[in-house]
């Protein structure tokens, strides 16, 4: 996928523009997050049920050395053939490569967040393959020819019209925005590729060291679809996503789709241990797994380590006001939204993502919601100050902020300069005592009207109380 993180700003303000992705953003309002409201209120005590997600994440990340080499083992005697890939350029020779050794012509592929990262799909067909994306909103973005805005709900960004017209132009069926039609259109197009298909792609939402597993959580049957069908099976994940035992993944989907989706569990969990047994009517008689890392180990004891402890729910950028005003696409790359202001500029650096940890208010919404309590605001805040740290900021931004630590530290200086201040605020407010532009701060006063102070300080207005009698 081609970044443009680095124009986040002017990316967000097209999006600000567009009129129809307002009304469907509209639209997505806060369903997710309403849903996971009464999710969470069916379980007697979800916070501790996050602290224990955390607790296993956070254990896998302190000695993830051992926990691939485990799962390898684990996996390796049970057949599946475990590839290790530095960058995603690696991750899409290897699996290049398995294509071409099994005879590959058709691929079919569910849902995978890494292989969106190293633009799997366009170097497969480069080499001439045919590869189709079966979860329907990447199957919708596919022949829209977009990348995914959402990590759990990819084409959350179209309309029921939009998706209608590009199945009529794509199917040459008749528009309707009957959406049972629509996704029998859907499934029409799909079933002849799934039982075609010399190759299943998959993602892998954990990797599980005692057995070797991968376990994908799906809503659609497309994922058992891809992976059981094909005779050969590649899973491409990230290093970070193993888990220790098969009770550890059934604490963390405990919090999984109840964050993600607010559903207490999704419709299809499946394990997927090893190549087909003998006599076996169905899974692949080749099964790889492909770990890549890509940037993650570089995270491992970094100030930003806990953002490895993400299981892609998306409940950040659920609840985000930003991202609920500006989409997905406007954050430039894979992963939008709170997670994404922290993984993008930790992935491809932060001179190329600069904008995205200022893209925030800091209401700390994400924090809260997090299934394994990443503190994305702090991360956000890291990420500042290494901005400003490298000189990487705007220089008019970095001189504001020397001149404000000049005034705010003296106590007297600041004490003159914020009664100044307060005074020209109240001088520019309108008659109804908003402030409705601030030369200098558009940005602030474009989009929102600010109460104007009183014109004294928090200090005068403290020393008048005090000399009242009491």
């Amino acid at each position: 996928m081609h970044a443009t993180s680095d124009r986040f700003k002017s990316n967000a303000r097209e999006r600000l523009d567009d009129a129809g992705l307002q009304a469907n953003l509209r639209r997505f309002g806060g369903g997710f997050a309403e849903r996971r409201r009464e999710a969470v209120g069916r379980v007697d005590d979800f916070e501790a049920l996050r602290d224990r997600a955390a607790a296993i994440r956070t254990e896998v990340l302190e000695n993830l050395d051992h926990w691939l080499l485990a799962f390898e083992a684990a996996a390796q005697a049970r057949g599946t053939r475990v590839h290790w890939a530095e960058t995603g350029a690696d991750a899409n020779r290897i699996v290049l490569e398995i294509a071409r050794a099994a005879g590959v012509q058709r691929v079919v592929k569910s849902k995978s967040m890494v292989s969106e990262e190293s633009g799997l799909n366009e170097v497969l067909e480069s080499a001439g393959l045919t590869v189709t994306e079966t979860d329907l909103g990447e199957y919708i973005l596919q022949l829209a020819g977009e990348p995914p805005s959402h990590i759990i709900a990819p084409a959350i960004h179209k309309s029921r019209d939009e998706v209608s017209a590009l199945f009529a132009e794509h199917h040459h069926t008749p528009p309707t925005r009957d959406i049972p039609v629509l996704c029998e259109q859907a499934r029409e197009q799909l079933r002849p590729r799934f039982l075609a298909a010399d190759m299943g792609i998959s993602g892998g939402n954990f990797l599980i060291a005692e057995t070797g597993s991968v376990a994908i959580v799906t809503n659609e049957g497309n994922g058992r679809m891809v992976t059981t069908l094909p005779r050969v099976h590649v899973a491409i994940t990230g290093i970070e996503k193993v888990l220790p035992s098969l009770d550890d993944l059934a604490a963390v989907l405990r919090v999984l789709p109840r964050s993600a989706t607010g559903q207490d569990i999704t419709n299809y969990v499946s394990v997927l241990t090893g190549t087909r047994d003998p006599g076996a009517s169905d899974g692949p008689q080749e099964n790889h797994v492909v770990l890549v890392d890509n940037g993650r180990a570089r995270l491992l004891g970094s100030a930003l380590h806990e953002a490895l402890r993400c299981i892609r729910c998306g409940a950040c950028m659920n609840h985000c006001p930003v991202y609920q005003n500006i989409g997905g696409h406007a954050y430039g790359w894979v992963y939008p939204g709170p997670i994404g202001a922290i993984l993008t500029p930790a992935y491809l650096g932060l001179e190329n993502a600069l904008d995205l940890p200022q893209a925030s208010t800091l209401c700390a919404a994400c924090e809260v919601v997090c299934p394994v309590r990443i503190p994305l605001p702090e991360l956000m805040r890291v990420l500042r100050e290494e901005s400003f740290s490298r000189g990487l900021r705007p220089w008019h931004e970095r001189l504001s902020i020397r001149l404000w630590r000049w005034l705010a530290l003296p106590p007297r200086l600041y004490g003159v300069a914020s009664g100044v201040a307060v005074r020209m605020l109240r001088a520019l407010a309108g008659r109804d005592g908003l402030l409705h532009r601030l030369p200098g701060l558009d940005g602030w006063t474009e989009g929102r009207d600010m109460p104007a102070p009183q014109g004294r300080t928090f200090r005068e207005q403290w020393r008048q109380r005090a000399r009242r009698p009491s």
